[in-house]
């Protein structure tokens, strides 16, 4: 792969999925489209590259874009995220939104569901506190691959093993030869989109909490900045952002504060209303006593 090709690349990522590429990375664009190149018939990166320049093959891009996308994911991923929903955001939900009885989840790149069945098992383990209640909860991702994995949610003994006691395992899912699929009733919980987050999701409504971990770490800080000021747009108030453990909004957007004592939790920032001003014949008596 010549320079020039590797900058094509660079650019065709950053402008379709965000992913910012940095020089040191061309192993990793080799290990990864070699095998996309032959299976393409196309035999070489130049072919695919090539291929690619012309404009003229839409699943190739797609397979492209989805083999450079990073979907490491794993039930109940570094655990203080589900345990904040659990003891803060939950709590809080189920004050503010006792009218209404609903609770609108996001989980942007959701990879293959782990994060959001995860956050189903919260829910379910709380219907205690929940009866009445409905919960609405959208998993989106920019892959199909990945995505048709989530609906079906069928999970190897390794992925299962990784975040899932035992007894969650065995209440939650069912043996399917030598594989695990979640139950029927925490599938029904979960719709499933494709979505760019480069894209307009403001047709997405609005959301009481939206959990976008792990996936701006790859995005340069203007893309961080106008995702994070439109996924604002879609918060109330009183709604919750969660980060992963190695974001933050500092230095990015003046839209969101950080939840004292809760590392990864956001909420919006909401602007000092101003004072309003005085009426006019109350300012000119208030000039005439200065003179």
């Amino acid at each position: 792969m010549t320079p020039a090709e590797f900058e094509f690349l660079k650019k065709f990522l950053k402008e379709r999925s965000g992913l910012v590429l940095s020089n040191d990375k061309q192993y990793l664009v080799e290990s990864r489209l070699l095998p996309i190149a032959r299976t393409s018939k196309l035999e070489t990166l130049s072919n695919l590259i090539g291929t690619l320049q012309k404009g003229m093959n839409k699943k190739l891009e797609t397979d492209v874009v989805e083999a450079m996308t990073t979907n490491e994911s794993f039930f109940f991923r570094d655990k203080t995220p589900f345990e904040h929903f659990n003891d803060t955001m939950l709590p809080a939900l189920l004050e503010s939104r006792a009218r209404t009885k609903t609770i609108k989840i996001w989980c942007a790149a959701a990879s293959t569901g782990q994060e959001p069945y995860s956050l189903g098992i919260c829910i379910k383990e709380a219907q205690a506190k929940l009866g009445g209640w409905r919960t609405r909860m959208l998993g989106t991702d920019l892959s199909n691959e990945v995505l048709d994995k989530a609906r079906a949610g069928l999970y190897s003994q390794f992925e299962v093993q990784r975040g899932l006691p035992i007894q969650v395992l065995l209440k939650y899912f069912e043996q399917k030869g030598d594989l695990w699929q979640i139950n029927a009733s925490l599938r029904a919980m979960v719709e499933w989109k494709k979505l760019n987050l480069l894209e307009n999701f403001s047709h997405l409504g609005e959301f009481d909490v939206i959990f976008c971990r792990n996936v701006l770490i790859y995005f340069d800080q203007p893309t961080k900045s106008e995702i994070l000021g439109r996924l604002a747009k879609l918060l109330p108030e009183d709604g919750f952002l969660v980060l992963g453990a190695a974001e933050t909004v500092v230095g990015l957007t003046d839209a969101f504060k950080p939840v004292p004592g809760k590392r990864g939790l956001f909420q919006r920032k909401v602007a000092d209303k101003a004072k309003p001003a005085a009426p006019a014949s109350r300012l000119a008596v208030a000039g005439g006593l200065a003179r």
